[in-house]
């Protein structure tokens, strides 16, 4: 019985566990990945946050981008007018069709192109504003467990 005793002693004992510790030199512990994980994560975030962080806009940027906001409410309600228009009065909707039709091609093609710049860009800008967004909200957030666990300690203890 003394030579189990001191085996396990050598194996548990002093605070170390030999077997813990040889299966970690050839595998990493599950609970310590997670730690770099999350640790690795929070400090992505940090970095995302002070990236693009910016000051609240002032009073004509917002104008600006309400200015922005009306293009494509415009488009839709000025088809919707069109389809009334045709609709109430074919004769002039048919005449002013015909002076469509009258348009150059490349003029059609450059329209196409500042419209579809126009809406990109603003895809972008709103994407962008939406990823700093987040990033102020991840910032601000607390994390869930900021120090040792009390009731954990108060069990540990009670062992």
């Amino acid at each position: 019985m003394g030579m189990i005793a001191t085996l396990a002693e050598l194996m548990f004992g002093s605070g170390r566990n030999v077997v813990r510790e040889t299966v970690e030199a050839f595998r990493a512990s599950a609970e310590g990945a997670d730690d770099r994980e999350a640790r690795m994560q929070q400090a992505a975030l940090e970095q995302f946050a002070a990236e693009f962080a910016q000051p609240r806009p002032s009073r004509f940027d917002r104008v600006v981008d309400g200015l922005n906001r009306l293009p494509r409410p415009a488009l839709a309600l000025g088809t919707v007018g069109l389809f009334i228009a045709a609709m109430v009065d074919p004769d002039w909707f048919g005449s002013r069709m015909r002076g469509l039709a009258e348009v150059p091609e490349p003029l059609w093609w450059l329209l196409g192109a500042i419209i579809s710049f126009y809406f990109g860009a603003r895809h972008q800008a709103k994407g962008q504003e939406f990823q700093r967004a987040i990033a102020r909200t991840f910032v601000r957030a607390q994390p869930v467990q900021s120090g040792p666990n009390p009731a954990l300690r108060d069990w540990r203890g009670g062992q």
